[in-house]
Order: C-alpha cells, then sequence, then structure tokens
C-alpha cells in the first residue's frame, strides 16, 4: 500500500516535470511525425531499423534509443542505465529536431517512461509494441499491470502496431476498443507476414524477423516503398550490443549481447547454440535492485543451453553479489560448469583463456552500457575494453591451459 502510495506521489511529480518541460520548449512534438516503440525485447533494434529506413527514404529523422540519441545530425549520450530519459532531456530533445526541420522522430519508450508520465504530452501518430513477457515485475508487481503499462503507448497513438504471435497480442484484442487503428505482424499470422514481405538480412534469429517486420510495418505507414525497406534490412549490419560478433585468431568466436530478461537471453543462447561447433561458454550476472524473480530463471537458461556458465556482476548496486548469485544458482537443475567470479573482468578472462576451437564466448547482461555500477558509485565499463584486455592477455600466454575445463558433457556439480 506505502510502496503504491510512494510511486502515485513520483508519477505526480514527473507529469508536473513533463508538463512543465513541454511548456518550456513549446509542445515541440506536436510538429513532428512521432513513433514510438516498446517491448520487452527488439525493442532497440526496431528503433534503428525505422530510423535507417526513413534515412534510407531521405526524410529528415531524429531518434533517442537505449543506446544514444540522434537529434538534428548529432549524437547525444542519453545517461547510465536509461532508455526513456527525463521529460526536459526528452523535450530538448524534439526541440533540437524541429530547430534542424526534422519531420519525424523515432522514440525508444519503456513501461517505467510511460506508466511515470516522462512521455506525456507527445502525440504518437503510430505506437509499436515487439513483444511483452514477464520483466521489471519488482516495480509492476504481475504481468498484467506490466503489459498494461506498455499498453498505454497503443491508447496514445492513431495506429497501433503489435505482434499477433506474441502472448501480449490477446491482453491488447481485449482493449481494442480503446485503440484507433491496430495493425498485427507475424511470422505466420497477422496483417503483415513473411509471406507477404520478403526480405534479407544478417540479424539472426527469428526475434530479428519479427523486429523487421514491425520496423516495415511502421514504415509502410509513411509510404516507404518496399525496395527501400529491403535494402535498408539487407545492409543493417545491427547495432554496438545487439549480437555483436568479435572474431579471434585463436580459433573461437566472441558475441557481446545486451540480452538482460529472460526472454531475451533464451532467444539469443538458443541461436547461438545451433551456431556453436564446440561448446558454449556463457558470461552474465544478474542486476541487483531489480526484479530478483528471473534470477532463477536466467540461471535455469543458461544452465539448460550452455555448456559453461561464469556468473558474474551485473550492477549488484547495494545488494550482496553472492546472495544474487545463490539466486541464479537455485535455477540451475541440471549438473554443469559453473564458475563465479565477482570481478566482470577476470569473468572474461577466465572464459577466454579456456575457450578452445569452435568454441563461442557470449557475454550478455551490458552491451552497449558504459559503466558498472557497485554499491552506490557507477564505474566506468565497457564490453569491448574488456574483451580487448582478455585477448590481450591471452595473447601473452604462450599455451592455451587445455585443462581449465572439463569437456562438454562431463558436467561438474554446481559449487
Amino acid at each position: 500500500m506505502m510502496t503504491n502510495m510512494i510511486r502515485s506521489i513520483k508519477n505526480i511529480f514527473h507529469l508536473f516535470n513533463a508538463f512543465a518541460a513541454c511548456l518550456y520548449y513549446g509542445f515541440p512534438a506536436r510538429k513532428l511525425h512521432m513513433i514510438g516503440i516498446t517491448g520487452t525485447d527488439g525493442k532497440t533494434t526496431t528503433t534503428h531499423l525505422i530510423y535507417e529506413i526513413l534515412s534510407e527514404a531521405e526524410k529528415n529523422v531524429s531518434m533517442i534509443s537505449s543506446v544514444y540519441a540522434r537529434v538534428g545530425g548529432k549524437e547525444y549520450d542519453t545517461g547510465f542505465h536509461v532508455t526513456t530519459p527525463d521529460p526536459w532531456f526528452l523535450q530538448q530533445m524534439l526541440k533540437k529536431a524541429v530547430d534542424h526541420g526534422d519531420t519525424h522522430f523515432v522514440l525508444e519508450v519503456t513501461s517505467h517512461g510511460l506508466d511515470q508520465n516522462r512521455v506525456w504530452g507527445i502525440p504518437f501518430g503510430i505506437g509499436v509494441i515487439t513483444n511483452i513477457t514477464p520483466e521489471h515485475l519488482d516495480y509492476h508487481f504481475t504481468y498484467e499491470e506490466y503489459a498494461r503499462s506498455k499498453i498505454k503507448l497503443l491508447e496514445r497513438s492513431k495506429v497501433a502496431i503489435v505482434n499477433r504471435e506474441d502472448r501480449s497480442y490477446k491482453l491488447i484484442y481485449d482493449l481494442r476498443f480503446k485503440i484507433q487503428e491496430l495493425i498485427t505482424y507475424g511470422l505466420k499470422t497477422g496483417d503483415v507476414m513473411l509471406q507477404t514481405f520478403k526480405f534479407k538480412t544478417t540479424l539472426p534469429g527469428d526475434y530479428n524477423k519479427y523486429n523487421i517486420l514491425a520496423a516495415y510495418t511502421a514504415t509502410k505507414q509513411f509510404g516507404i516503398s518496399d525496395d527501400v525497406i529491403r535494402k535498408t534490412v539487407a545492409g543493417f549490419k545491427g547495432i554496438k550490443g545487439r549480437y555483436e560478433v568479435i572474431k579471434t585468431k585463436y580459433g573461437f568466436g566472441i558475441i557481446i549481447d545486451f540480452a538482460h530478461t529472460s526472454n531475451g537471453l533464451e532467444q539469443v543462447l538458443s541461436t547461438v547454440r545451433k551456431k556453436t561447433e564446440g561448446r558454449l561458454i556463457h558470461v552474465f550476472g544478474c542486476a541487483g535492485l531489480r526484479d530478483y524473480k528471473k534470477r532463477p530463471v536466467m540461471g535455469e537458461i543458461s544452465g539448460r543451453i550452455a555448456d559453461i556458465s561464469v556468473i558474474t556482476e551485473e550492477d549488484y548496486r547495494i545488494e550482496d553479489f553472492y546472495s544474487i548469485v545463490e539466486q541464479i544458482k537455485s535455477g540451475m537443475k541440471r549438473k554443469q560448469n559453473v564458475h563465479v567470479y565477482k570481478s566482470r573482468q577476470e569473468a572474461i578472462n577466465f572464459a577466454t583463456s579456456g575457450a578452445k576451437w569452435g568454441d563461442i564466448v557470449i557475454l550478455t547482461g551490458k552491451g552497449h552500457e558504459r559503466s558498472l555500477c557497485r554499491g552506490t558509485k557507477e564505474y566506468p565499463w565497457s564490453e569491448h575494453e574488456a574483451v580487448k584486455k582478455a585477448l590481450k592477455r591471452l595473447h601473452k600466454i604462450k599455451s592455451f591451459p587445455r585443462h581449465a575445463y572439463r569437456q562438454a558433457g562431463k558436467r561438474e556439480s554446481i559449487t
């Protein structure tokens, strides 16, 4: 009861801030074609795809995603662990876009941003939901409440675009009387399907096919030709920290991915598993002061799909790191190779030093982020720099420690 009251007070504060910011900057969103994208997974890739398609179609377009903001031809940092920025920064960016002469704006939106009124005052022409799977239940408490927070984007949009094959569709369909126009997409069912729009892409997995179909459906609302969309999709190489492949000269591969939800982790590990000739070595953790219920689920997924799990830090904040580890390990049903390193750098060093020809080392949870939160302090961090350090260290080793791990299939007990 007290938690809900505190949250309501905070949301009123955010609403006041949003109103003040809109007033100060002159409601700039009213002069733009606003495209909002939300979802548990895939919203960043979909945001960037829409931006690239509109750019290829020679539209004057700006964008804010969880990776960065590209507004008025310039790039801006959106801050630590933030997707939807505070109303003042957001309205300032919208005003910059208008002043630059932009006509379209693509905005990645979170359930928190919607629930906290951070996007109040923005008239969305198009609202997209990629998918909704259980996440942020520490804040929303139930899946239904979480979904309804995201559905607010559709209710504020002239055109709502949703994944027909996602479990959230039933909830959305039940609320369709609040939605002006609803368009669906899916691999096999929906108004837009793979059968109706065929394309080539270098992006892996079915989950990226959904993202592409969402971007296609959104950009078609502006009359963009199929040829322009196909050309953009074919040339789109992905985003920093999203299934980013780093080749090594040692015969094994490294992948950096932002997957930090149970659904995202399941999707990316399953995709990598199919491409792995040797062993799949997974480095990951779970954030502190965030949904603790997903920790055993993340552990179960890693334990089931990966051959070797290396549990490490991922913004443990003021929580005890080893308590988070125990919660993750509690979901690991099968006996397997599992190792724990509090230092993420040491975890990556360990994973790469034991990798052999044909193995893939995948690092999940941090992706593009540029800090690690330990206690109440943010420390500089780069997953890419950490990999460089690990490979530089490996280069100094004359021979690989061939017995760092047991062979796949000969799993150790969880310790």
